[in-house]
Parts: C-alpha cells; structure tokens; sequence
C-alpha cells in the first residue's frame, strides 16, 4: 500500500567449501592479528602435552611478535609451585 516495497529475504550464505584452496586463499589474506584471533578460538580445542605436564589450549597467551606469532603459558610449567 502506498508504494510500499517488500524486502527480499536474505538468503542464508553457505559455508560448505567448494575447494580446500578457498582456505588457502582466505588465509593469505589475514593479517598476523587476525590469525591470533583464530587461534585463540582453534585452541580451545586443543590440548598440549609438553613434557610431562599438559596444557589446555585456552590457557595460552598468544601475541603477535615481530613477523611471528608467539603463545606462552599463563605461568611457567618449568617451576614447581609456591606453596608445596
């Protein structure tokens, strides 16, 4: 009524991927902060067993440093604790 226009609905974008070089490609185009953004929420997923004692993958600190891409434990595994 009175020239009123009706909205189209959106259609839902798909996430299938066609070719794994769409990865690829997409990748290359991130920056290396983008890429620590993905990696903090690939890591959730993950867990590390470095030595003898195991981290999970979240309670990693990752920072972009230089040209790399650095991740550190929240406190040293190496050290034994304080209070024993």
């Amino acid at each position: 009524m009175f020239g009123k226009r009706t909205k189209k609905k959106q259609e839902t974008v798909s996430y299938q991927i066609e070719h794994p070089k769409e990865i690829l490609d997409l990748f290359s185009r991130l920056t290396l902060h983008h890429q620590v953004a993905l990696l903090r929420l690939i890591s959730r997923n993950m867990i590390l067993d470095i030595g003898e004692e195991t981290i999970m993958g979240y309670e990693m600190n990752y920072e972009v440093d230089g040209a790399f891409i650095k991740a550190n434990a929240d406190e040293d595994l190496s050290e034994a604790s304080d209070t024993t």
